[in-house]
């Protein structure tokens, strides 16, 4: 879901993955350098959030009606950006049939690709390559999110991204580290997830993953995101709404190989609703609800929204 990242699943395929004849997951240790893997990737972790891409510079979300939705400064606007980079009038966006042009006010210095923008037709996130536009510090382009279409503002010079002083994890331990057993579903599921700002979609998950935890069974539905070859895995546990943010976190896992996987809970992360209120991120489905608690990972923020 969340672009920028880096495959978790790097050091996944170090040394092969195997069941036992029980089809029980195999026990294994961590490979080396293990720990030193952890440490590189909660250190990329804290450069994409707080990169000039990163959560801490979206500043807005604003979803559009049909037609004109003013976009600028003034109070007056449809769409107002309180942000000392906005004049009084940006321009204005037109929805119409699923299609959105933005022209810009004959004042403003709106850029796409370096150049000046009077009139644009914009391609959403859903497209692979939305059309990113430009004003100062600030940038914005088109998000679709379950058929509804709005806009994302961003901003280098945010006050989060200013404070931003780091995140923090569990100590990192390999017991975390499982192999897990890959059941297929024949047809792939269709799992209905809700997402934080109350938009429903259906996702596809392919199978489930199984694996043990002090001896017990436990499983999780991983999804498919277009394009993506990783299982993107949304699960809470007993941790979330104490020491890790409430709505659960999220996991990437390597696409199973003979039937097997590794499951990395030190590599579990925040979603980016963690880090602003203009996410839209989509929350764990019951099935992913684990019941014990899963001491591995990120933490809650601590300068959360």
């Amino acid at each position: 879901m969340q672009r920028g990242r880096v495959p978790c699943w790097a050091a996944a395929w170090s040394i092969p993955l195997t069941l036992s004849v029980g089809g029980e997951p195999a026990k294994q240790t961590a490979p080396a350098g293990y720990e030193q893997e952890i440490k590189t990737w909660q250190a990329e972790q804290a450069e994409r959030l707080s990169s000039d891409d990163g959560w801490l510079t979206v500043v807005g979300l604003f979803w559009f009606k049909d037609g004109e939705n003013s976009f600028g400064g003034a109070a007056a606007n449809s769409i107002r950006l309180e942000s000392d980079q906005a004049p009084a009038k940006v321009g204005s966006f037109w929805l119409d049939h699923g299609t959105v042009r933005f022209d810009a006010a004959p004042a403003a210095k709106v850029r796409h690709a370096g150049e000046p923008v009077e009139s644009l037709t914009l391609k959403p996130d859903s497209s692979g390559d939305p059309t990113i536009l430009e004003l100062g510090s600030l940038s914005f382009y088109v998000i679709e999110r379950a058929g509804q279409l709005g806009l994302r503002v961003k901003d280098t010079n945010s006050p989060a991204r200013r404070s931003f002083k780091g995140l923090d994890f569990f100590p990192i331990d390999p017991k975390w580290r499982l192999v897990a057993r890959f059941e297929p579903y024949t047809p792939a599921k269709k799992i209905p997830i809700l997402n934080i700002v109350g938009q429903r979609q259906q996702m596809t998950s392919p199978g489930a993953l199984v694996f043990e935890i002090g001896g017990k069974s436990y499983r999780l539905d991983p999804v498919l995101e277009e394009g993506a070859d990783e299982l993107f895995v949304m699960f809470a546990d007993q941790t979330s709404g104490k020491e890790t943010y409430g709505a659960g976190r999220y996991l990437y896992v390597a696409p199973a190989k003979n039937g097997a996987t590794v499951v990395d809970f030190n590599k579990a992360q925040n979603p980016p609703c963690a880090f602003t209120k203009f996410a839209t991120c989509p929350l764990p489905p019951f099935q992913n609800r684990l019941p014990l608690r899963v001491e591995a990972g990120e933490k809650r923020y601590a300068a959360a929204h």
